[in-house]
């Protein structure tokens, strides 16, 4: 489902260029929960960022169910992200002005028409027992509330790969099993997870665990 290969991340800043990614080569397939572990700064939401389509590599190739994205042109490359990709991250990222439904109902707009997608959306926050809250804005919400929204909201389109960055780093512990145990499920359903942490306990959720420092991937 995923494949970088060789992958470079330059940054260029007043004191030279830094790689942020140095040469990062991996493969998720389906069926398949990977966590990256390791410190802040050590590369990893760089890497998610370059995988998920939204951060073009210095050098390399990033493979999505067949597809690099950054040989495709702009509009092709946010339907390949919108149709094939997930993403579920750390500040949740609801729109602020939208309830819940409408939230969850976001990805369907970049896609080709979608009929099914109300009804999918609602069948989400059932599942994510939210019903009491889909006219609820996020600032009405819990924290825990924010991130189950947001799982649906990833959901929503059935992609073949999640991506999460730090998904439980707002949570309180039951919250947190919450999400990890759906991410989980997912890979158990046929679809392929990336996830990129800090906390060796959600680390241990992934069917595989690699280990990150200075911009490359080693294997634990």
């Amino acid at each position: 489902m995923l494949t970088v290969e060789n992958i470079i991340k330059r940054f260029d800043g007043p004191e030279g260029s830094v790689r942020a990614l140095d040469g990062v080569s991996h493969h998720v397939n389906a069926g398949e929960f990977v966590a990256v572990h390791g410190p802040s700064g050590c590369g990893k939401t760089t890497l998610l960022l370059t995988v998920g389509g939204l951060l073009r590599p210095s050098q390399g190739r990033v493979i999505i169910a067949g597809e690099d994205p950054y040989l495709l042109p702009p509009g092709r490359r946010s339907a390949l992200r919108a149709e094939k990709i997930g993403f579920v991250f750390q500040q949740f990222h609801l729109i602020p002005y939208l309830t819940v439904f409408e939230n969850v109902l976001v990805p369907a707009i970049a896609r080709r028409p979608c009929p099914d997608a109300p009804g999918r959306a609602r069948e989400l926050i059932s599942h994510f027992n939210l019903q009491d809250r889909i006219r609820h804005v996020p600032a009405a919400l819990s924290t825990g509330e924010r991130q189950r929204a947001a799982m649906a909201r990833a959901l929503l389109v059935r992609p073949g790969l999640l991506l999460a960055d730090e998904p439980t780093g707002n949570l309180d512990g039951e919250n947190a099993e919450i999400v990890l145990a759906e991410l989980r499920r997912f890979a158990e359903s046929g679809g392929a997870v990336l996830l990129v942490t800090h906390d060796g306990r959600a680390a241990e959720h992934a069917h595989r665990t690699l280990e990150m420092a200075g911009g490359k991937l080693l294997d634990r």
